[in-house]
Parts: C-alpha cells; structure tokens; sequence
C-alpha cells in the first residue's frame, strides 16, 4: 500500500479536530443545529489554515443523516460516500484550471437538477480567484438566488481579487493564522498516535516554521521523520533537516554585530557555510530575532508579543538593553532588502558578507539616513571612551598642526579666490532661499574656503552636518550645484569636509574677505 502524506492522512474529518479556527467551526455548527444554512459561503486566509477541509466537513454535515451537535457523524452512507469522493451531491472544482465562462455554464446548468440523495448539493470552488470576469459574471445570477437544494463554498487565499459583487452575495469567513502553541499541539498529539518519539523544542520549532499554516507543518515534519526513520526526533536533527540554524548563532551574530566585529561575522558564514546552512533562511530568522529585540526593548507589553523560552527571554532582554532602538531598526531596514535582493543573487554569501560588514562598520555606509549617522557616532564615542583616536570622518579632513594650547593657530588664507567662486559668495542668501529647510539651516552657518585648485570647500565641524549632503549618493550637493550654475550661469566644483573645531578656525571663511553684495560680476 502506498504511503500517505500526514497532512493527507490527519485531515480532520468532523468539526472537533479543526484547530485554531473555533469562531468559525461554532458558526457553521449552529447553523446546522437550527437549520439556518447559508446558499454561499466564502472562506478566506492563508495556505494551510483548513479552509477546503471545513467545506468538506460542511459539506458531510449538511447531507448526514445523523448530524452529531452540528457535526457529521462519519458513519452513515452519506458521510461514507462524500469521505470517498465517490457523492455525486459534492463538486469540488479547481477555479485554476477551470476558469472559463463555459466551465460556470456548466455549472449553472447542473445546479436545475435536484440531488439525487441527501438534501443538498454542495459546490466548491477552490482558488476562486482565478476565476476570469466573464466567468464571474456568468456566476453572479446563481450565486445570488440558487435554487434552495444548491449551496455554494468559495475558498481563496486572495479576497481582495474578487469583485465586490460576489463577495456581497456571500457570508464571509475569515480563516486565521494557527498560533505556534495550537501547531505544535497538535502535532504532539499526531506523533503519539504514530508512536514516534520527539522533542517538544524540536516540534515547536517545526511550528514555527510552518507560519501559521498546520498544513505545511505537517509536511517539514513528515520530511523530518522520513530523514531520521526510526530514531527520536530531536531539534538538533530538526534544524539539519531544515538547513536552519540554532538560535544561539543569532545571539553570536548580533553580539559581533553590536561590537563591531567584521571578522567575527565573517567567521560565522564561513562556519554555516560549511554546515550546508541556508543563508536565505538566516537572513529571515535574524530579522525576525531583531524584531523580538525591538518588540522587548520598545515596552514591556512587548514581550507578550514574542514567543520565546522563559531562558531565551531573559537573553533577549540584556541584549536589547545594550542598543538603541534606532540602531536596530537601521539594521532591519538593510537586511530586508538585502533579503529581497539576494534570491536572484548568484553570489548570496558575498552579498550578506557586505551587508554584515556595513553593520559592523557603519562609517562604510554611503546610503547615509539619520539612522546610520547616529550609528556612527556612537562607534566614535565608544572609541572615545576606549582612549582610541577617532580617525577623520572624511578624507579631505586636515590635521591640526601641533602648538601650545595658548597660540592662536595662524590663519590659512587661499591663494587667489576664482572670480566664479566670488559670484557664489556675492549670492550666497540667494542661492541657499532655493534650497529645502534642511539645506537653507546647514548652509547658513556652514564655512565658505577654497582649495589650491580652485574648488569651493563647504567646511564642517560636526560629520552629522556633513552627512545631510553626502547621503543618497550625495544628492543634496548636486541639486546646490545645479542651484548654482542656474544663478550665475556656471559649473563650480564643490566638494565637502569635516574637521575638527581647532582645525576649522584655521580656515578664513571666505565671506569674510568677499563683500559683493549680491552685484553681478563679469
């Protein structure tokens, strides 16, 4: 005999086995009980969470001859036929593959004729969706006013494609995502029966694989099982049938993360790397991990949102302490797009060694937002507070000459100022009105110099500041240069610095020798 699949083989045969959805299995059973049987129904939700299942078991409960509170009794000939799918009264059409407006004519036409046992008709169109608009036109009449022997159960994952039409003929009903704690009962339950021993860790985390589907749970622990015939399944052998990782990797990961250890992160690829670890896999389940330390470092109430070992939960409290929330958000944000981005990648470990690198190093970051420069000044700060020399944000930084502390530093006056750059000076209050709130603060007050080769130097001291114009691949500074070369009717090359405060007052602000007064030089 061949062996069937146990999301096949448990499929629930009467309303008590449904699990995680008992608002609606409650519904359905009074309606049976006093006889207020809907003429259309739709189910909605996500894969797995038993829609076609509670239409079938609709469908024996209506035609049973004796209902049990609501519930098919499974025995009678009815239940016995409509179980083998041997029932005429019950039609399951696939919407997929039949999806044309001959396919609902065909239907329409049956539905004159009266069943030929049992009460009623049942008609169930799974993937309803796709069904085509003329198909759903043709459907609309019908569907609306059956005849009172026909009842019609709809079933999709994506309700919003239906029209509006079709959705008002229908009750609806909502089929949610089966909670991790219902899963993994559920599974345990299973496995006794199949008298095959495990873990309950190992089986939770099948759960929480599956992502609130019990049908796709049940597949990751089928092939669990097939893969370790005959031993205890443990959560060790879970996650190598899974090519998951533990959770202990992603404490590591954001240890390093946090401290800055580019080789420690490299270490820790190469090591899932060579334990056939799926990296796509770990991208997501670090997300997840870092949303736990959000959720638990955002409020206390958070962490009845994040469903953890009491241990684990402890772990994860001592680690959000250490960051700000800013911080791990900006991380979130890059490893989801890397997700995005790396499932059509060849080169997956180069791409996630990068993106770990620009967390461990935030100053590498050229896509700069607030996030990433508060990022980089708390790695300044902690290099400061270990005694180490922070190293100049940019590279056109100038350092400070040595002197007493009571000298003045002697002024670096610029060899000659281009007479373009004297036009920009002269129209300075009129060049920055045209830029945004952002710009028109930073460069009110940013010093105005000029290097040995002629290039207008906006000088900072603050690399906050300096970031506003250089993040987005430096958008900011290309829209003042256009700003410029439409006021004065030149290119101008410009270019940004920041220094330190010493250093700065080194610097003669060119605005201070200039005096146009915004009167055109030619």
């Amino acid at each position: 005999m061949s062996y069937t699949a146990l999301y096949r083989k448990f499929r629930p045969s009467e309303f008590e086995e449904v699990k995680g959805q008992e608002h609606i299995v409650t519904t359905l059973r009074n309606q049976i009980k006093t006889e207020r049987i809907g003429h259309a129904y739709l189910f909605c939700g996500t894969r797995g969470t038993g829609k076609t299942t509670v239409a079938k078991i609709l469908a024996k409960a209506v035609n049973c001859e004796h209902p049990v509170d609501g519930s098919p009794c499974n025995e009678c000939a009815m239940c016995q036929k409509i179980a083998s799918q041997t029932s005429l009264n019950v039609i399951e059409i696939d919407a997929a593959s039949n999806n044309g407006v001959a396919n609902i004519r065909d239907i329409i036409e049956e539905v004159q004729y009266s069943p030929t046992e049992g009460k009623y008709k049942v008609y169930i169109i799974d993937e309803v969706h796709m069904l085509s608009s003329g198909a759903f036109n043709a459907l609309l009449k019908t569907l609306e006013e059956p005849p009172s022997y026909v009842i019609f159960i709809l079933a999709t994952t994506e309700v919003h494609k239906l029209p509006v039409t079709i959705r008002s003929r229908c009750q609806r009903y909502d089929f949610r995502r089966i909670t991790i704690d219902t899963i993994t009962a559920r599974l345990q339950e299973l496995m006794e029966r199949e008298q095959e021993p495990a873990e309950e860790k190992a089986l939770r985390y099948i759960a929480r694989t599956a992502d609130g589907s019990m049908r796709d749970a049940l597949s990751l622990l089928d092939q669990c099982i097939a893969f370790y015939m005959g031993q205890p399944l443990t959560y060790d052998k879970v996650l190598e049938v899974l090519g998951a990782v533990d959770t202990s990797v992603y404490s590591s990961m954001f240890g390093y993360i946090v401290h800055h250890n580019a080789i420690g992160c490299m270490e820790l690829v190469d090591k899932m790397m060579s334990d056939g670890r799926d990296l796509n896999q770990f991208i997501n389940e670090y997300i997840w991990y870092l949303r736990n330390l959000l959720l638990i470092g955002s409020s206390s109430q958070g962490e009845d949102m994040v469903d953890v070992s009491t241990e684990q939960m402890e772990q994860l409290r001592q680690e959000a302490a250490q960051v700000q929330e800013d911080m791990l958000i900006r991380h979130i944000r890059i490893l989801s797009e890397l997700s995005n981005q790396i499932r059509y990648a060849t080169q997956k470990r180069v791409m996630l060694e990068v993106a770990l690198i620009k967390l461990c190093r935030p100053q590498m970051d050229r896509e700069q937002d607030l996030t990433t420069i508060l990022d980089r000044l708390q790695a300044v700060e902690e290099q400061l507070e270990k005694g180490i020399a922070a190293a100049p944000v940019s590279a056109a930084t100038e350092p400070a000459p040595s002197q007493s502390p009571k000298e003045e530093a002697p002024k670096i006056l610029p060899k000659a100022v281009p007479q373009d750059i004297q036009q920009v000076i002269g129209k300075w209050s009129q060049i920055i009105s045209q830029c945004g709130p952002v710009g028109q603060q930073e460069l009110s007050t940013v010093k105005k110099t000029v290097d040995d080769n002629g290039t207008l130097v906006l000088q900072f001291t603050n690399p906050v500041d300096e970031g506003v114009f250089q993040q987005e691949d430096g958008r900011r500074l290309e829209e003042l240069k256009g700003i410029i070369e439409n006021t004065i009717g030149k290119q101008v090359r410009i270019m940004t610095r920041t220094v330190a405060p010493a250093v700065d007052d080194q610097y003669v602000d060119l605005e201070s020798i200039v005096h146009y007064d915004d009167i055109e030089i030619n």
